[in-house]
């Protein structure tokens, strides 16, 4: 889905112009975007894998949730619809903790160009599994995983075909802040 995107200058800074998202990355524009990753207080994480039909990344898994920021929209507000639309669960502004911003740069193809500002959060999943609505054009699957399963993972050899590829400090910075709250 195409959608109007604030352009940001190579330091994460607004430049008041605004592309709508196909420009953005047909032509490398910085842009914003949120990633929350739920957990369990059982220290699992929730992650999802992409539809199939996505783009980018079909198929890998990821973030528990993560898409872009619109045009004038606050970074929280962004953050609750992304996570109501892909996995259907309602979320509270307070619930969402903010652990970093993330520059990403991946060029897919010589028309794909994603140059991402990564704002990124943590949340405590309070839901089970089963309750979650997962949104077909966007999820193939939900699944969770034990974080220690995913960290041994994330540092293998498999990481690039099963995973959205990051940077590793990207995944251990996440890893981190959760175990911290465990």
């Amino acid at each position: 889905m195409d959608e109007l995107l604030d352009i940001l200058d190579t330091d994460g800074n607004p430049t008041g112009t605004t592309a709508m998202k196909s420009k953005a990355h047909r032509l490398g524009l910085f842009h914003a975007t949120v990633h929350i990753w739920f957990y369990t207080s059982e220290g699992e994480l929730l992650l999802q894998q992409r539809s199939r039909h996505k783009g980018t990344h079909p198929l890998l898994w990821g973030a528990s949730v993560a898409g872009h920021i619109g045009a004038a929209e606050q970074l929280e507000v962004s953050a609750m619809r992304e996570i109501e639309e892909e996995i259907g669960l309602t979320c509270k502004k307070e619930l969402l903790e903010k652990i970093g911003v993330f520059k990403s740069v991946q060029k897919h193809h010589e028309h794909l160009v994603d140059c991402e500002f990564q704002h990124t959060f943590l949340c405590e999943l309070s839901l089970p599994l089963h309750l979650l609505k997962k949104q077909e054009s966007e999820v193939e699957d939900l699944k969770l995983m034990p974080i220690l399963n995913f960290e041994k993972q994330i540092q293998g050899n498999e990481t690039a075909q099963k995973y959205v590829p990051h940077e590793l400090s990207y995944y251990q910075n996440v890893i981190k802040s959760i175990k911290e709250r465990l």
